[in-house]
């Protein structure tokens, strides 16, 4: 008997959904990730839950349908990671018309169910704060909903609870060969040690990397090959206070968000643009940090310029070819390949997908498996993620509980922790009665003892995982700071783990 029933290539939010899913419906599984969890596209969203207001345009009304029925489905699974948000869009001279947009506004609220946002409106920018930053020649916007979410966070949570229910959850470690017969065989390399596993069926779950997993791994190219087109955000110092988003138009048909981010700062993105070049170092290039502040400076009053940004990141998605002429045209719908063969183990290939329908991916495959498996009905749609056991409204009740609990806690560290933990703060806090019980103040109110957790808990091996996918706290750590974090995992993990100071991306 095989090992696993099922063996996941890829440590993103496709591969983690899955693993959690099947983990939850009685199944053995392996996910294998040969970097850290969301080390790619998964971390380099744009932090968005939304049925993707833009794809009504290109009619794809399936998958617009469905991610607008996600929104309040996950929003319920995990309230501490994701939030209500509301979006202003302006209209721009010469560029759709408004009866156009209000149109397919109206079109988006009835195409979501609603149960905890509110529908979309007109609002006047005289006499609202949202106007504020905005030009003078905008005088009235629409507004609507969609939610925020951590997206690097969302997947560890799915490969938490995977783990948690089960799955065997292995980063930082690479498939470099499978063998198929009626089961596969997998050829693991972890720190230079070699190691093998069998499983019944085998995802290829890898996002970018999907192609190379076939051609070099399975052996066997893809079938369509994938498309990689590449999204670049730039992150600036906060333009404005308030905690709604912006959708801009830009001339050539796109849209560009703009975004509060990590209390003190604003994301703005993203392009997109067919994609060539290495893997392991997707960039933003100078043309397209220019076309996003370009775009934003049509709107916003206080000019933005290359010369201020504090980050910027490319994430490649790996989507499949339909054939669309423009890269933004592409369709952002996930296609399942099922690939069986008589007598020999079958292989599950995912394009594509968006962190707002990864659950329904994860069941969609399910549903595309289950005859190899017979495996427990569908779950997640009720379910908890860890540390989101409390109602979408509760967030700040949970916070006032903590503070109550723990009255050394600031109300920003309060906040910041229950944003990332949720009710599970509590293995963090324990019994602390002031700051000095959490140990020494890494970069800013982080703790020993977060840091501790991270590692013990949450595979967290690298300063990098710590500051840029468990949390954000890279875009204030100092070198310094980066230097002490990772000399502490050292200290923590053991020789195993890099110890040298690591650069913001």
């Amino acid at each position: 008997m095989a090992d696993y029933d099922l063996a996941i290539i890829g440590g993103g939010i496709n591969g983690t959904g899955l693993a959690r899913d099947a983990a939850g419906r009685g199944l053995r599984v392996l996910m294998v990730e040969m970097n850290d969890l969301a080390s790619g596209t998964s971390s380099a969203s744009s932090k968005l839950i939304h049925g993707g207001l833009r794809y009504l345009e290109h009619g794809a009304f399936r998958l617009v349908r469905e991610a607008l029925g996600e929104r309040e489905v996950l929003l319920r699974m995990a309230p501490h990671l994701i939030r209500p948000m509301r979006f202003v869009l302006p209209p721009m001279p010469g560029l759709r018309a408004p009866l156009k947009l209000r149109f397919g506004l109206m079109l988006y609220d009835w195409l979501g169910p609603r149960k905890l946002l509110p529908p979309s409106r007109t609002i006047d920018l005289t006499h609202n704060v949202v106007g504020q930053p905005l030009k003078r020649i905008f005088r009235y916007a629409f507004e609507y909903s969609d939610c925020w979410v951590d997206d690097s966070r969302l997947v560890v949570l799915n490969a938490l609870d995977a783990a948690e229910r089960g799955a065997t959850i292995r980063t930082r470690t690479r498939c470099v060969r499978v063998e198929r017969r009626d089961e596969w065989e997998l050829v693991l390399n972890s720190r230079g040690k070699r190691e093998t596993a069998t499983a019944r069926v085998l995802v290829n779950a890898a996002g970018p990397w999907i192609g190379e997993v076939a051609e070099t791994i399975v052996r066997q190219p893809l079938k369509v090959p994938a498309r990689l087109i590449k999204g670049s955000h730039i992150v600036v110092r906060r333009r404005f206070e308030h905690s709604s988003g912006y959708i801009f138009q830009a001339a050539d048909g796109r849209v560009v968000f703009a975004l509060p981010f990590a209390e003190d700062f604003t994301l703005i993105g993203t392009t997109d643009e067919k994609f060539v070049g290495d893997l392991k170092s997707p960039a933003p290039d100078p043309a397209e940090i220019m076309y996003l502040c370009e775009v934003a400076n049509q709107y916003f009053r206080d000019k933005i310029t290359p010369d201020e940004l504090v980050w910027s990141y490319s994430g490649v998605r790996s989507l499949y070819n339909d054939g669309a002429g423009r890269p933004e045209n592409v369709t952002r719908d996930y296609v399942l390949s099922l690939d069986e063969k008589k007598k020999l183990a079958p292989l599950l290939t995912i394009y594509g997908g968006k962190i707002t329908t990864y659950r329904r991916l994860a069941e969609a495959a399910m549903t595309k498996m289950r005859h190899f498996f017979q495996p427990k009905p569908e779950w997640t749609a009720a379910s908890s993620l860890p540390g989101g056991e409390f109602p979408p409204e509760g967030f700040d009740e949970v916070v006032s509980d903590m503070i109550g609990r723990w009255p050394f806690l600031t109300k920003p560290m309060a906040r910041r922790l229950a944003r990332a933990y949720g009710l599970r703060c509590e293995r963090i806090l324990g019994e602390a009665a002031s700051m000095d019980d959490l140990g020494p103040l890494l970069t800013g109110d982080f703790t020993a003892a977060e840091l501790r957790y991270l590692v013990e808990h949450e595979w967290a091996q690298t300063a990098d995982d710590v500051l840029w996918r468990r949390s954000k706290l890279g875009l204030s750590a100092s070198a310094e700071e980066r230097t002490a974090i990772a000399q502490f995992i050292a200290s923590l993990s053991g020789p195993a783990v890099r110890t040298e100071p690591v650069a913001a991306p």
